[in-house]
């Protein structure tokens, strides 16, 4: 099946209109962050994608830590040249595999951190290499010079950011082109369009990623209570899925559902399509053919103007929805 493509930047990396996160096919660190894992679903999942267009991968070395990097490992084996593999490294992870909690964007991590995606992956080349996050006390040309090294010697395709400033992009892209900077991104959090950094990256020829374009499932219609998160779901702890938060952002949901009802559409679908009219690639997270499917499907949803202005009138630039993220997490965005 033929799957729209769109050029992620203007350094010459094409990829379908939207994309696969794969960060929840695994657990983290012993606890499953979106429910049980079942790793013969996410590698049939992964090869759906593919069958439908789908080459669009994205994982990090965080997640696992370093299990997700194996799965998709599994999942690609004899079929490396067929996927399009994004994953990210920031996240400091020890000799013994273990998160230490703090960000390392130092030239000698940066090489440590590839060699080791490169081994989980079992791969000799990753197609687009992220900083997770910026290392606040190492300055990003450093830690972009020596992505840009391991650019020449053929080992990263293109390169990219997560969760940057304006003023760090710029940086950044005058030590070498970025090609993408990912963040979180839907019609629940919108902060780099109130920052500016969307007029900052068309300006730039930077490619824009959107991870969590349904607001954490917010907008995927399974979940109607707190009751419906598992217990050790990480979500529990965000501010946005909190009482103060939660029941509001329901309402929300409720009037984007009636307008996805009127288009003959699921409220995924419709926040998804949303995502993709305003020029933005996607990447929903999911584990699970079934929702792989309906994803892909809202590439072929057509909004009009009026209909995206109809949905963004719901969602307010500017409505409080609760931060994604907690203090600390929070403080460890540029």
């Amino acid at each position: 099946m033929e799957l729209r493509e769109i050029n992620l930047g203007n350094q010459g990396l094409v990829v379908p209109a939207i994309g696969l996160g794969c960060m929840g096919m695994t657990g983290f660190e012993d606890a499953n962050m979106y429910g049980e894992v079942d790793e013969q679903e996410a590698i049939a999942t992964i090869h759906r994608s593919l069958e439908l267009g789908g080459n669009f991968l994205d994982t990090a070395d965080l997640y696992g830590p370093l299990k997700n990097e194996q799965l998709i490992a599994k999942a690609i084996e004899g079929q490396r040249d067929k996927y399009i593999i994004a994953t990210k490294f920031g996240w400091e992870i020890d000799d013994n595999n273990k998160v230490t909690w703090a960000i390392n964007g130092k030239k000698d991590y940066v090489k440590k951190a590839l060699e080791r995606s490169l081994k989980n992956l079992k791969t000799d080349y990753i197609d687009l290499y992220y900083l997770h996050r910026l290392d606040k006390s190492t300055p990003i040309e450093e830690t972009v010079e020596a992505m840009s090294e391991l650019v020449k010697e053929g080992k990263i395709g293109y390169l990219g950011l997560s969760e940057v400033s304006s003023e760090t992009i710029r940086r950044a892209h005058a030590v070498h082109p970025i090609s993408a900077v990912q963040s979180e991104f839907s019609l629940f959090e919108r902060t780099v369009e109130e920052r500016g950094i969307l007029k900052t990256l068309d300006e730039l020829e930077i490619g824009f990623v959107a991870y969590s374009p349904l607001g954490r499932g917010f907008l995927s219609g399974q979940i109607r209570s707190i009751a419906d998160l598992p217990e050790n779901d990480f979500r529990r702890g965000m501010p946005r899925f909190q009482e103060g938060h939660f029941y509001k952002n329901m309402q929300l949901v409720k009037a984007i559902e009636e307008l996805a009802a009127e288009k003959e559409v699921s409220a995924s679908q419709l926040a998804l399509a949303w995502v993709i009219g305003k020029g933005i690639l996607p990447i929903p997270g999911t584990k699970r053919r079934k929702y792989l499917e309906q994803n892909i499907a809202a590439v072929n949803i057509e909004l009009t103007q009026a209909e995206l202005l109809k949905l963004e009138g719901i969602v307010p630039l500017g409505t409080d929805t609760g931060k994604p993220y907690d203090e600390f997490s929070m403080g460890l965005i540029d």
